[in-house]
């Protein structure tokens, strides 16, 4: 069964059921103040090996109950079940093709914003098709006059619905003048990240990227850009605090993430970067990435969960 926007299916509350019952009280937590967590996990298919790979899915649920704890939610999901609800609801859909999934626990009930429970979660598989494009046209950016929130403010290390609120105002600024994305600065002035991406720059053949102390989301792609880059390029790779005009100066930019994956920059504020063109270090990190994802860059296997390996039958399962 095709699988479209409207008779997906979506696990909620421990079933899984189709699209249009699977709804959230509008007077919870979650609905009036943005009261949740969240991973975007992306999922790959391998057409030659018939499997469908989640990528660093352990490293996704760590963050996942990392966001919980410095949120405050009571953390009743262990590890075993939120992999195999996420496991359970892609069988049910049948996807053999790229996929994002959105995992979210919230606060459910009457409560406040302040309430730490009933706590519940969904999961949802989206069909998401790679831009086979990603390189032919890099981004123009800006220096937004948005600033990105600080570990005193709201954690960026807690991924939280509410978090990109900042991302947002950032990115619509920045389209409302013209740009395709924004960059932001933290409260120090020093460049922190994209809206809803990471930033790397090279500058005379090193990759750079802030630290994790530059008010940014710990990463898993950024992760695993730097692990590939020193690796597989043997690059070295510094993670240290970046001016706004060592953005100008730089020889190639990136933005990545999960939903991104990597996306080159070619304009700051009207400043060319490098060539104007996509940089080779880009497009070698680019196709590195989409090689490990897709399960076929040898000897990094421990960041696939397959999906479909040893296959059981789903009950209960409304088709």
């Amino acid at each position: 069964m095709n699988r479209d926007e409207y008779n997906r299916l979506i696990w909620i509350s421990g079933k899984i059921v189709p699209l249009k019952d699977a709804t959230i009280n509008v007077l919870s937590p979650t609905a009036q103040f943005g009261a949740n967590v969240f991973e975007g996990i992306r999922c790959y298919w391998n057409d030659t090996k018939q499997e469908l790979y989640a990528f660093r899915l352990v490293e996704h649920y760590v963050r996942l109950q990392n966001s919980m704890k410095m949120f405050r939610m009571g953390n009743i999901y262990s590890m075993d079940e939120l992999r195999q609800g996420l496991i359970d609801v892609i069988k049910a859909n049948n996807y053999k093709e790229d996929i994002a999934v959105r995992q979210t626990v919230f606060i459910d009930g009457f409560g406040s914003w302040h309430s730490k429970e009933p706590v519940n979660m969904f999961i949802a598989p989206i069909p998401r098709k790679r831009l086979e494009n990603s390189l032919d046209e890099g981004l123009r950016c800006c220096i937004s006059s948005w600033e990105r929130i600080s570990d005193n403010n709201i954690s960026p290390k807690v991924k939280v619905g509410a978090n990109y609120i900042n991302s947002r105002m950032a990115h619509m600024e920045a389209v409302e003048n013209g740009y395709d994305s924004a960059i932001l600065l933290n409260n120090h002035g020093k460049v922190a990240e994209g809206t809803g991406a990471c930033l790397f720059i090279v500058r005379d053949g090193v990759l750079i990227t802030p630290p994790t102390s530059a008010s940014i989301l710990e990463s898993i792609t950024r992760s695993t850009i730097i692990e590939l880059a020193r690796k597989e390029l043997n690059l070295d790779v510094l993670e240290m605090e970046i001016n706004r005009t060592d953005l100008y100066i730089c020889d190639e930019a990136f933005l990545c993430g999960s939903a991104v994956e990597v996306k080159p920059i070619i304009n700051i504020d009207g400043y060319t970067i490098g060539t104007g063109q996509v940089g080779e270090i880009t497009k070698r990190i680019y196709e590195l990435y989409l090689s490990a994802v897709y399960g076929e860059l040898q000897g990094y296997e421990k960041w696939l969960t397959p999906i479909y390996q040893d296959v059981d039958r789903i009950e209960g399962v409304i088709t």
